[in-house]
């Protein structure tokens, strides 16, 4: 039971982990759209966020609270 308890924290903290960037940017600097508008979203959006050097601990983190849960039963 406890090990299904840690692998559904770790799981939760390594997503909490992979969005920490979006969650610590902050909403109270919008900058304008070619139309005028403000907006919210990032000036340049690569696919940079998606790179395996930025997130590898959140993706193992992830992995480690899979594991838990999935064999978590016979533990």
């Amino acid at each position: 039971m406890w090990a299904i308890l840690i692998g559904a924290a770790l799981l939760t903290a390594g997503i909490v982990l992979l969005f920490r960037p979006a969650l610590d940017r902050r909403a109270s600097d919008p900058h304008r759209t070619s139309q005028g508008g403000p907006t919210l979203e990032p000036r340049r959006q690569g696919l940079d966020f998606l790179g395996l050097t930025r997130n590898w601990l959140a993706l193992v983190v992830i992995g480690a609270g899979a594991l838990l849960l999935a064999l978590g039963r016979y533990l």
